[in-house]
């Protein structure tokens, strides 16, 4: 038999505290994984004492996932380095901002043959135009990358609710592995093989709950989130059948990864949450993000400027209004109450 695969854990956030406890006790369980799972931890303090002694002594991230015991065997490392060696499985789960850097330290320490698996709901933009995060990860590594996305609150997921998720994986074998890996009797997964598909919704949506929370700020109520929920779905398949490499099926957004991860975010995300704020307070979205969101990043803004880059050397703006004003009112000082156009105007409805 194999030798027991090792998993490591890059992130430990909220959502990468929320993975670690299913990782964790999957681990635990399982003969094919190593017991010990490590969660790469950015060192910071609280309290006086550091994030990482506090993990490792009460089995809880108090900053990130309060409330929530972790798995013994789930051990916080403040060294990049030293959580990953010798893994033989990489669970990716930062903000997108950051991925380029952190592979910039590990490229070189890692096996060629370790599984790569990316949460990261984000794209980044290079000179060639849309990169998806598991690209970056796969260019810089040279690991083969399959993806994690799906409706997956993270409190909710760490409360052990039911929900689905998506694994987008290219590699069967991998899949499978990773299907063992994160599966709970509440946590359900369906391994489909488009990847660029699944994580491309995993980015988009963000963009839309943006939009959402616009509606909810303004007071539209639910017809009008409804039509946006709808606009901004048609604009994600669109723009994934422009830029997905490979076979981009409908099947693949009637998935987790899709229709159900988009229409949680349009009610419960924090890019909604934010974007209501926004809508009702005027304050900025930094000002926003520091004062509501104890040090996590919103995801959706960045995406409508990474993608907003891209449309327009393309010369497809006008193709994605509801991506397009979500994108110039973040950016360019459009009054948000101008938002409701983008949607009386969509090209849906000429």
């Amino acid at each position: 038999m194999a030798a027991p695969r090792k998993v490591c854990i890059v992130g430990s956030g909220n959502w990468g505290s929320a993975i670690a406890k299913i990782v964790g006790d999957n681990a635990a369980k399982l003969p094919q994984f190593d017991n010990t799972v490590k969660m790469w931890v950015f060192e910071e303090q609280v309290g006086g004492r550091k994030l990482t002694e506090i993990i490792n002594s009460e089995h809880e991230n108090v900053k990130y996932l309060p409330g929530h015991k972790l798995p013994h065997n789930v051990v916080a490392v403040p060294e990049l380095l030293n959580a990953s060696a010798d893994a033989d499985i990489l669970v990716f789960v930062v903000p997108h901002q950051f991925i380029g850097k952190l592979c910039d330290l590990l490229k070189d320490h890692v096996k060629k043959d370790t599984i790569g698996v990316s949460l990261i709901k984000g794209v980044d933009e290079g000179p060639e135009g849309l990169r998806l995060i598991s690209d970056i990860i796969h260019k810089k590594l040279g690991i083969e990358m399959s993806v994690l996305m799906g409706a997956n609150i993270a409190n909710e997921v760490a409360e052990e609710k039911f929900c689905e998720t998506t694994i987008g994986s290219k590699n069967k074998e991998h899949g499978k592995i990773l299907k063992d890996l994160f599966q709970t009797i509440n946590f359900r997964i369906a391994v489909v093989e488009e990847a660029d598909t699944v994580e491309i919704c995993g980015a988009l949506k963000n963009i839309v709950a943006v939009g959402a929370g616009f509606c909810d700020g303004l007071g539209f109520g639910d017809n009008t989130k409804a039509a946006v929920i709808r606009l901004g779905l048609m604009e994600m398949i669109a723009f994934a059948k422009l830029f997905c490499t490979g076979t981009v099926t409908s099947a693949t957004f009637l998935e987790s990864c899709g229709v159900a991860d988009l229409i949680t975010t349009c009610y419960g995300g924090r890019n909604r949450k934010v974007a209501e704020a926004f809508a009702q307070t005027g304050k900025s979205i930094e000002e926003l993000e520091k004062e509501m969101l104890n040090g996590q990043k919103l995801q959706g803004p960045q995406t409508s400027a990474e993608l907003h880059h891209i449309l327009k050397a393309k010369n497809l703006v006008e193709k994605f209004p509801l991506f397009t004003a979500v994108y110039q009112i973040c950016y360019q000082g459009h009054p948000v109450k101008e938002f409701i156009k983008c949607l009386q105007n969509h090209p849906e409805h000429l």
